[in-house]
């Protein structure tokens, strides 16, 4: 039989970091004033990719959060199931 040991504190942490850098993570955007009067076809195309780009990045972003919180509640989970299986083991009954 396979032993399969979680380092709650460290995995937790490594958890924490991703969220941290996360929280960081930003794509920068021209501001449409920055372009002056410039009413080229490609401009108005270009400002439009952008904005979808930002949308979707945004997107990618609240996803990815999603995941780092579930996968912290899965540690968490597997943290009190080991510490269930190991009191019952001892002979305690399970709380």
């Amino acid at each position: 039989m396979t032993t399969i040991k979680l380092n709650h504190p460290v995995v937790t942490k490594q958890v924490d970091q991703v969220k941290t850098a996360l929280g960081g993570v930003s794509l920068g955007h021209v501001p449409a004033g920055e372009l002056g009067s410039n009413k080229l076809e490609f401009t108005s195309k270009w400002m439009d990719r952008e904005t979808n780009l930002e949308k979707v990045f945004e997107q990618y972003i609240k996803i990815v959060q999603k995941n780092v919180e579930d996968t912290r509640a899965n540690i968490d989970f597997l943290k009190e199931q080991d510490e269930a299986i190991a009191h019952t083991s001892h002979g305690y009954p399970v709380r």
